[in-house]
């Protein structure tokens, strides 16, 4: 009887494993994820708006200018 109660009296110890730290911390996550979208539409907008005007094309068909200035 001695022996089976040793038996689970015997534990067996795991080494901790270490706890992985996150790159980013929680807190502050949604604040970088933020400011690198807005940088990024920052980005596109001041490229779309530091092209040169594009060259004025031929008109569409059936496009008449004088019956479109009279109707205002």
């Amino acid at each position: 009887m001695s022996k089976t109660k040793n038996k689970n009296k015997e534990r067996k110890f795991e080494t901790p494993k270490p706890e992985k730290k996150p790159l980013i911390n929680p807190k502050h996550k949604s604040t970088i994820w933020t400011i690198a979208i807005l940088l990024i539409l920052l980005i596109f907008f001041i490229i779309n708006n530091t092209k040169s005007v594009p060259e004025e094309g031929p008109y569409p068909p059936n496009y008449h200018p004088d019956i479109l200035n009279t109707q205002n």
